[in-house]
C-alpha cells in the first residue's frame, strides 16, 4: 500500500505552517507627488516616497524657502559647489542646478527608495537627463549618506569642501545634532565666503530652545552664526498639532559659517 500522507518535517508542510496568510502586513504607501512654485510662476512637481520612518515623505516649509530664497540671490549658488544634507525631495538642490551651480551632491539617509526618489526627481525635472550612480562628471548626484560618517565619499565630489551646505528642517532631531555639525564641518570649505544655510521651522514649538540648541553647538566650535531670514507661511505644515500656531507656521534662516 502507498503512503499518501505528507511527511510532516518536510519543508513545503513547515512553510504552510509558518508563513503568515496572504494579506497580513498592510501594503506599503504608495508615493505621493507635491507641487512648488516658482517665483516666476512656474509650478513643479516633485515625487516624494510613499512613507519614511525619518519623515522623508514630505516637502517640508524650509525646502521651500530656502528656494524662493536662492530664486531671489542666484549668486548665492552659481558657479559654486552645494552639498544638501537630509534632502527627502531635494528641492533645493534641484533648484541649484537651475540657477547655475558647478556640482551639486544631494544626500539623504542610505535607504534604497530615499535615493531612488531622489535619482526620480532629478530625471523627471531634466536637470540630468543620463544621470549614473558613480559618474563625478554630472552637474547633480545622489547618494546615501549617515551624518557623522567619515566625509570622504562627498569631499570625492569637491576635495576642498564646499561652497554651499543646504539643511532645511534637521533641526528638530535633536539627539542628532553633534552628528551633523561633524558633517558640516568635514565638508564646508574652509573659505570666509563658504556658508551653510540652515532653515527651519519649529514644528514643536515647546521644544524650540532644543532646536536653537544645535547653533549654540556652530557657536562654541569657533563658528559665526547669523540669522538671514524670518518668513511666516500661509498655513500650518500639519493640521491639528498643538503648540502656537504662529510659531509652526514660520520658517527661520540662519547662515553658519567659518570665522577666518
Amino acid at each position: 500500500m502507498v503512503d499518501t500522507h505528507e511527511d510532516p518535517d518536510s519543508d513545503s508542510e513547515a512553510i504552510n505552517i509558518f508563513a503568515d496568510p496572504e494579506g497580513y502586513y498592510p501594503p506599503s504607501p504608495k508615493p505621493t507627488t507635491e507641487t512648488h512654485t516658482l517665483l516666476s510662476g512656474e509650478v513643479i512637481s516633485l515625487r516624494l516616497v510613499g512613507h519614511n520612518p525619518l519623515w522623508g515623505h514630505h516637502l517640508w516649509q524650509a525646502a521651500r524657502i530656502i528656494s524662493h530664497y536662492l530664486e531671489k540671490n542666484p549668486s548665492l549658488v552659481a558657479q559654486k559647489t552645494i552639498l544638501e544634507l537630509g534632502a527627502g525631495a531635494g528641492l533645493p538642490s534641484l533648484i541649484s542646478v537651475r540657477l547655475g551651480a558647478s556640482k551639486v551632491v544631494v544626500t539623504d539617509y542610505p535607504d534604497p527608495d530615499l535615493i531612488q526618489n531622489l535619482w526620480t526627481n532629478i530625471t523627471n525635472l531634466n536637470l540630468n537627463p543620463t544621470p549614473s550612480l558613480t559618474s563625478p562628471t554630472n552637474t547633480i548626484t545622489a547618494q546615501g549618506f549617515l551624518w557623522g560618517a567619515d566625509p570622504a565619499p562627498l569631499l570625492a565630489h569637491a576635495p576642498e569642501g564646499f561652497d554651499v551646505l543646504f539643511l532645511a528642517d534637521l533641526l528638530f532631531n535633536h539627539s542628532e545634532h553633534g552628528k551633523l555639525l561633524s558633517t558640516l564641518k568635514s565638508t564646508l570649505k574652509k573659505s570666509k565666503e563658504a556658508k551653510a544655510y540652515v532653515f527651519f521651522t519649529p514644528y514643536r514649538p515647546w521644544l524650540y530652545e532644543k532646536d536653537m540648541a544645535f547653533f549654540e553647538l556652530c557657536r562654541a566650535e569657533g563658528m559665526l552664526v547669523e540669522k538671514v531670514l524670518e518668513e511666516q507661511m500661509k498655513r500650518v505644515m500639519f493640521e491639528g498639532d498643538r503648540g502656537d500656531e504662529g510659531l509652526r507656521r514660520m520658517v527661520f534662516g540662519w547662515v553658519v559659517r567659518w570665522d577666518l
